[in-house]
């Protein structure tokens, strides 16, 4: 590297390239692809910055850069690096793929999905990555990363005086590699890696729960109240505070109660927290100053009480007679 930000590319050929393998792996979006293809044409002296990346016309936005990055970070073709370096400190530099590495992938769910990775540079100018527990293992690098000798014949003339050498080198590279590649897994990477398949089933496990709560409320909110208006990104932010209660063990039913209560598109912070202590009966509910019963069917109606998700109700037979109607303040 020229410098110790540089951009590390795990490429095989000095032109931009990405294998057929690549374009089909259908796991990834065209927005990925794309995004992967742009920042594998970058020279080595080239950040990788979402703001950088997403000014011009045509770019997208900040956010959907940063998730497109984790896309690809997230299926082994990107991350960002916390260099250590024997002799000069500490720096950060981007590393990227023409193709899918497992150990980045693998990495990615190690480090809870962050895109910063820890790695340590070696004697011999090589990394390897540090794992929260102090050990080392392998950056995902290929052994020999110089390309096709004759792509740029008079680069190799300067860099190699020895034409001989150019066989021999990458074979004693590899040698290593393949050694290390032989081993069997530790029993902390073992543990390590059960450790991130039940995290990532948990987490999958609340993500599917919220959209389904969240995904319910939205088309009924907006058939009682009108389409959403407010602030960019309520459906969002709304289904986030369902998993975050989700994930302090509230159900389903109980969230999908409390957005009924709190009558909102997306609640605030106050009342979305006020909505669940009154489904779950640690508050009263309040009209003015006295408190008042909280009742689904008089605020909302028998439709609302027939669909909630989580709920094992029977619909009544009436149901299609129901008619909305909202409490005066």
């Amino acid at each position: 590297m020229n410098s110790p930000t540089a951009l590390r590319a795990n490429r095989r050929n000095f032109y931009v390239h990405v294998e057929s393998a690549t374009v089909r792996d259908r796991r990834l979006s065209y927005r990925a692809l794309g995004l992967l293809t742009y920042i594998l044409d970058q020279s080595e002296e080239w950040k990788v910055r979402s703001e950088q990346l997403c000014k011009g016309e045509g770019r997208e936005g900040r956010e959907a850069v940063r998730k497109t990055l984790h896309e690809l970070a997230a299926h082994g073709y990107y991350r960002l690096e916390r260099r250590q370096f024997r002799h000069t400190g500490i720096a950060m530099g981007a590393a990227v793929s023409e193709f899918p590495v497992e150990q980045w992938a693998a990495d990615y769910k190690t480090f809870g999905e962050s895109l910063t990775i820890p790695v340590v540079e070696q004697p011999d100018g090589s990394f390897l990555v540090r794992y929260p527990d102090g050990s080392l293992g392998s950056d995902g690098f290929e052994p020999d990363l110089g390309g096709d000798p004759e792509a740029k014949p008079d680069a190799q003339a300067e860099e190699e005086p020895e034409p001989e050498m150019e066989e021999t080198a990458p074979q004693a590279k590899a040698a290593p590699t393949a050694k290390r590649a032989a081993q069997k897994p530790t029993a902390a990477a073992v543990k390590r890696a059960e450790t991130n398949t039940a995290k990532a089933a948990e987490k999958k496990a609340l993500d599917d729960d919220a959209e389904e709560v969240a995904a319910w409320w939205w088309k009924l909110a907006e058939e009682h109240f009108g389409k959403y208006v407010g602030q960019k990104g309520g459906y969002v932010a709304m289904r986030r505070q369902v998993r975050n209660a989700l994930a302090k063990n509230y159900t389903k039913q109980e969230c999908a109660k409390a957005l009924q209560h709190a009558r909102k598109h997306w609640p605030s912070a106050q009342q979305w927290q006020e909505a669940l202590g009154v489904v779950t009966n640690h508050i009263a509910p309040r009209t003015g100053s006295r408190p008042t019963p909280y009742s689904d069917a008089a605020t909302w109606g028998n439709t609302m009480n027939t669909t909630v998700p989580g709920s094992e109700t029977t619909p009544p037979d009436d149901t299609d007679d129901a008619v909305f109607g909202v409490l005066p303040a």
